[in-house]
């Protein structure tokens, strides 16, 4: 029986607060006004809904009722903030409400997938989508802790799916992972700018990487740059984004040794290690030549496997094979504690290993114990029934809906099996890749499906299912 989670009498309070914050998350694009004035009749389209909020934020901060249970909470806030993120895309008058709804689904789970034309967007909704991802990336509710902590701000840092804290107080934890996000997108925008990238591209690019959220002002995504040092970067990036944040703090303190001791970071690059080559193998097998079918399966499996979804090519004339593994890697998905989605890298590790346990005990006497380790970077643990369990059942949950999914989507489009398989992987997975499927003239129902993928995907399924559970 799933039991009641609940926070305190403040409850009520942090939801006025979570208002009046998603509030003001629609009035930092305003800040590239000064840069792009011609654009300035634009900003009532963000002014009207943010303002809006905040007084209705305040009035709720007055009111007095009370959220007792904490994914709900959590639910609440992620879905008054994609409806409130939705509007200022239907003001603007070029989508319809579906579409509206699925850019603002696809920029807070740092999906990436669009139904706009990027290149006709003004600056303004550039930027404006990258920022979605961005915060999208952290959280509403670690946002929110960068300003304000509730005396239950623990166990909603939890509940949002951040299993880790890197330092003893949850205000401090959340501010050293914003100290680090911020300095990753000062260093990610300078190289890029460094490498020929117009800074305004630099920008957006890095904020979206970073968040493994892959939203491009350009078409043709990282391709249209066609330049090898960008596409290093991008992919150093996408590492830094899928990586889980206690990890990258061992690196900010140069306990190199100790992050490369992770089971996670060894299973990350045996999984690399393994697939790349067959990746590009499949690639040359369909008319690519070697150099061209390894920067390309390097680039791309790494989009996938961060769950980042940029890309450098078209996937509409890869062979088969090389598809499949792209929706492995986009289903494995990312670090555990990270920006990522998919099942992660910790759950998947944690079930190979279990594997490898139960094959061992068939070949050895009865009698024989066996130790499996799981290496967290500074702490080495035995393995227990407990993670085994969690692991298995949120893979579990995870691939019936995927499978579910791939069904209602390759019935409702028209598309083929792989190209439903390949979609839907990457809207639960919340990669941004696509085949095609998602254009501006897919239909609304197919656009609701991946909508519900996106949400579920980010949300890690079982917060969504404890908001709505009575008990």
């Amino acid at each position: 029986m799933i039991t009641q989670e609940k926070t305190s009498t403040s409850g009520n309070s942090i939801v006025g607060k979570m208002m009046v914050l998603e509030g003001m998350i629609l009035l930092v694009p305003l800040i590239v006004l000064p840069f792009y004035p011609a654009e300035a009749g634009l900003s009532v389209i963000f002014l009207i809904p943010a303002c809006l909020s905040v007084v209705a934020g305040l009035f709720v901060c007055r009111l007095g009722k009370q959220i007792r249970n904490s994914s709900r909470l959590v639910v609440f806030s992620w879905f008054y903030g994609i409806l409130l993120a939705a509007v200022p895309f239907l003001m603007y008058g070029t989508v319809t409400p579906v579409q509206a709804l699925f850019e603002s689904v696809s920029g807070f789970t740092t999906t990436g997938l669009s139904v706009l034309d990027v290149e006709k967007l003004p600056h303004i909704f550039l930027f404006y989508r990258a920022f979605l991802q961005y915060v999208g990336g952290l959280g509403f509710i670690m946002t929110m802790l960068l300003f304000v902590q509730e005396k239950d701000s623990a166990v909603l840092y939890q509940a949002e799916g951040h299993p880790d804290r890197l330092m003893p107080g949850i205000g401090k934890t959340a501010k050293v992972i914003g100290t680090m996000y911020g300095f990753f997108l000062f260093i990610g925008s300078v190289c890029y700018t460094i490498f020929g990238m117009p800074f305004f591209d630099s920008v957006v690019h890095t904020m979206c990487a970073l968040s493994t959220g892959g939203f491009s002002n350009r078409m043709d995504s990282i391709g249209y740059y066609d330049s090898l040092p960008i596409e290093c970067i991008t992919v150093i990036l996408m590492l830094i984004g899928t990586t889980n944040f206690s990890l990258l703090l061992l690196l900010f303190k140069g306990r190199v040794k100790d992050f490369f001791k992770a089971s996670e970071i060894r299973f990350l690059g045996g999984l690399v290690f393994i697939t790349i080559p067959i990746l590009a193998g499949f690639l040359v097998a369909g008319g690519k030549t070697i150099g061209e079918g390894l920067r390309l399966s390097i680039f791309n499996a790494f989009s996938a496997l961060s769950t980042t979804g940029y890309a450098t090519c078209s996937y509409s004339n890869w062979p088969e094979t090389a598809l499949v593994v792209m929706i492995l890697l986009m289903v494995i998905g990312g670090g555990l504690g990270s920006t990522a989605g998919g099942i992660k890298l910790a759950r998947v590790c944690i079930l190979m290993k279990n594997l490898v346990r139960n094959i061992r005990k068939k070949m050895v006497p009865d009698r024989t114990v066996l130790l499996t380790y799981y290496h967290r970077g500074t702490e080495k643990e035995l393995l227990t029934d407990e993670q085994i369990e969690e692991a298995s059942t949120y893979a579990g949950c995870y691939l019936f809906i995927y499978i579910f999914g791939t069904v209602l989507l390759t019935f409702f489009s028209g598309c083929t099996l792989v190209q439903g398989a390949f979609e839907f992987a990457s809207s639960l997975g919340t990669v941004g890749l696509s085949i095609g499927v998602t254009n501006p003239d897919t239909s609304s129902i197919c656009l609701f499906i991946e909508i519900m993928g996106m949400i579920m995907g980010r949300l890690e399924i079982f917060v969504v299912f404890k908001a709505f559970c009575r008990k």
